[in-house]
């Protein structure tokens, strides 16, 4: 965000528009300073077609793992 925040405020970047933020629930407010910014609530997501796709994601996955195997989207903590 630091990186972002910098060149859109030299407006090396004519603008952006965010809903996810580094250090959620608190958005920086050197972002909130800048005319060039649509800052949203993490909402990117809420669409009916994507809350579908979620749960049938979820689905898969239980099924897969209930069967012995290794869900697709299997996200490995200490590798975050």
């Amino acid at each position: 965000e630091e990186a972002l925040t910098a060149m859109l405020r030299e407006r090396r970047l004519a603008g952006a528009a965010l809903d996810v933020f580094e250090h959620e629930p608190a958005i920086n407010p050197q972002l909130r300073d800048l005319d060039n910014v649509l800052l949203l609530p993490h909402m990117g997501s809420a669409t009916l077609e994507a809350r579908i796709d979620m749960g049938e994601k979820v689905l898969v996955n239980i099924r897969t793992f209930v069967d012995g195997h290794q869900p697709p989207d299997r996200v490995i903590a200490k590798l975050m």
